[in-house]
This record gives C-alpha cells, structure tokens and sequence, in this order.
C-alpha cells in the first residue's frame, strides 16, 4: 500500500512539475506546500519522539523486572 501512495505521489509531483516549467504555478502556491508539509513533518516528528520516550520507560523497566525475576533462578 505504501508503495502504491509513494508512486502515486510521485506521479502528482511530477505533473506538478510540468505546470511549473510552463510558468502556470504560483511560487507563493508551492510554498504554502512545503510550510504545510514541514508543519507535518514537526507533529510526526514531535509524535514519534513522545512514543520513543514511552517506549524507552517500558524497556527500562521489563529490564529491571528481567533482572528481578532471574535471581529467583539462583
């Protein structure tokens, strides 16, 4: 699916592309583009660092509770 999106975008582009060589694109068009596509790219960013720091809390703590439970091996 992803595959899919990423040639289907790519094909976008490149049609958006054509119109901006013929001059029938605003600048002011494609900026707006790329400071929402930041924008995004921010939140995703910001998203995946929250989930990450999650994650490193609860790897951290199952390897406390590893280290825990092997000493009741011994």
């Amino acid at each position: 699916m992803m595959d899919f999106i990423k040639k289907a975008m790519d094909w976008v582009l490149e049609k958006e592309d054509e119109v901006a060589r013929k001059c029938a694109i605003k600048p002011d068009d494609v900026q707006k583009q790329i400071e929402a596509l930041e924008e995004k790219r921010e939140q995703l960013k910001k998203k995946y660092n929250e989930e990450d720091s999650q994650m490193q809390h609860i790897l951290s703590r199952l390897s406390i509770i590893k280290a825990d439970a092997s000493k009741c091996n011994r």
